[in-house]
């Protein structure tokens, strides 16, 4: 009875439902890497600025898919050497086949670019380039490679299974354009040149965002076997593109821990330590070295490459941030962009057939080619926004965090910030043995006082700095919320608006005793300084005596 009913089957038939199937299943895995990204990028940055963060995320979904269905589409098949072709006229089955599964990777290249400019970029210029990305930069890219351009395989012979360049190039190729025009967020850097670390304020989104990607690049690299079925002239079923399924899935998930293992010996070369956020990335870096060749590697090739992009990624990103003073603050460019030209350069080395020297030439010049139009590209886009003055927030917007300044919201309105402020500098305590005495003591009947100010949190490093010039390092931090001159701000919540009149500060106090305090006060003052309402006021106080805890010592020389 069953043989029966399978021989009524047509086979063309059961093998398009289930390609379908297989096509569509595979985009929605994809689509859900989005949330893995939200958290990813949320996680590294500041609290102030992940309502922005998630909402660009979201924006890139929303307004990237809506111009890549009404344009995208369309310019990758002109970029291909055929006609502008809309995605609106085709079947309904075209739409999963065609559309959709060139919609979510478009969108996973554009939303990359989001890490990289965080924290100053407008909303309205990332938007814009959203919509450049969707309708030009990547559909162009995809065009002349999938779609059957000059660097695809019937012209130059430019392979890329699944986008390690095409995709994950093209967006950390992107980003750090990008990055690069836009300039550094405040504090990013000293005036001497050194770099200021400004960590993030969630490890735990970012490792979750990190783990939510790697389950959906199994939806990435393993749907990219596009087609379970296919059916032979003699009209007999038989295996498509599956038929890779065990390499593909093998060399992905080779790659994810190779990725994570090179990350974990580069962060021990570089520290001494094994930092959280690199073997993260590493997973990812991992990922994406193996993403443009894990149908045609051996597994010890992914195993090796991966274990290459791992070890890439702290020195690239060190080097990109301390010697090249770009700002890439979610290290798109070595997670997406090097490790993505390091994997599809290494297919002639690690492929199953053995080194091809024709190979690797196509490879060189499809990365050139991809690499010099998306440089091209979105520098022109964001600095035409530069040129008129938009494409990045003030520096009061940035000060005060874009979840406020772009949105009129903050991410945890319920939750008191009790945390320490850090300034993410370098102590500037001399701890060796010509360390002068730096508070006071030395002088016989000497007037102890106190310094106190209330100062903007972002200010912290340079009046570390200022006070030390004075001989002043010794301080006491204490996170503060309050009101003076500063104005009042509006803030929403479902549309409800509320006022927000306490603002957050941080307060430094200083007890002198030989030191003089108005010098003191003075250095304070003129590190704090930025002649906009809410600089802070600073306090001159005498204090009737002092007790050092340790020593018993009393009066200045406890000081």
């Amino acid at each position: 009875m069953t043989g029966g009913v399978l021989a009524s089957i047509d086979p063309s038939v059961l093998a398009e439902g289930v390609n379908l199937m297989w096509v569509a299943v595979v985009c929605f895995l994809i689509f859900f890497m989005h949330a893995g990204f939200a958290m990813l990028e949320a996680g590294q940055v500041r609290a102030k600025n992940v309502a922005n963060q998630l909402t660009k995320n979201l924006l890139t979904w929303g307004v990237g898919v809506l111009v890549y269905f009404l344009i995208g589409f369309g310019v990758e098949g002109l970029a291909s050497g055929g006609g502008f072709s809309p995605a609106t006229a085709l079947s309904d089955g075209g739409w999963v086949n065609s559309w959709l599964f060139g919609a979510v990777f478009a969108m996973t290249a554009a939303t990359i670019v989001s890490g990289a400019v965080a924290g100053r970029a407008k909303l309205r210029a990332y938007v814009a380039y959203t919509v450049a990305i969707s309708a030009v930069i990547y559909p162009v890219v995809a065009g002349i490679t999938w779609g059957g351009g000059f660097l695809g395989g019937a012209g130059l012979g430019f392979t890329d299974f699944a986008g390690g360049m095409i995709v994950h190039g093209v967006g950390g190729i992107a980003g750090l354009t990008a990055a690069y025009m836009l300039g550094p967020r405040m504090d990013r850097y000293a005036e001497d040149g050194s770099t200021n670390v400004i960590p993030g304020h969630s490890m735990t989104f970012a490792v979750l965002g990190t783990l939510v990607l790697a389950f959906g690049w199994y939806g990435f690299n393993v749907g990219t076997t596009a087609t379970v079925f296919s059916v032979t002239e003699s009209g007999e079923l038989a295996l498509g593109g599956y038929a890779a399924v065990g390499r593909v899935s093998l060399t992905t998930t080779l790659g994810m821990g190779a990725g994570a293992v090179g990350a974990a010996l580069g962060s021990m070369y570089l520290t001494k330590k094994v930092d959280t956020l690199y073997v993260a990335n590493g997973v990812l870096a991992g990922l994406v070295a193996v993403t443009g060749t894990a149908n045609a590697i051996t597994w010890w090739g992914a195993i090796a490459v991966a274990l290459i992009c791992g070890l890439q990624l702290p020195l690239v990103f060190e080097f990109v941030s301390d010697k090249m003073k770009i700002d890439d603050v979610c290290a798109v460019f070595p997670v997406h962009g090097s490790a993505g030209v390091i994997g599809v350069l290494a297919l002639p080395f690690i492929h199953v057939d053995g080194f091809s020297m024709d190979l690797l030439v196509s490879q060189v010049i499809g990365v050139v080619v991809i690499t010099a139009w998306t440089v091209v590209a979105t520098a022109l886009v964001f600095g035409a926004f530069k040129a008129v003055g938009q494409a990045r927030v003030t520096p009061d917007h940035e000060r005060d965090g874009l979840d406020v300044s772009e949105h009129g919201v903050e991410t945890y309105p319920e939750f008191g910030k009790t945390n320490v402020a850090t300034d993410g500098g370098a102590s500037v305590v001399d701890t060796t043995d010509e360390s002068p005495r730096a508070d006071g003591g030395e002088e016989t009947g000497s007037e102890i006082k106190m310094v106190t100010a209330v100062v903007r949190p972002d200010k912290l490093g340079a009046i570390k700095q200022s006070l030390a010039e004075v001989n002043a390092p010794s301080l006491t931090v204490t996170n503060v919320s309050g009101r003076g001159s500063q104005p009042a701000k509006k803030g929403q919540w479902r549309g409800e608006e509320f006022t927000v009149d306490l603002h957050q500060k941080v307060k430094v106090e200083v007890v002198v005793a030989d030191i003089p305090a108005d010098e003191v006060a003075e250095a304070i003052a003129g590190a704090a300084k930025t002649g906009e309402p809410g600089d802070g006021k600073v306090f001159i106080l005498p204090v009737e005596d002092a007790l050092q805890v340790r020593t018993g010592a009393s009066g200045p020389e406890a000081v």
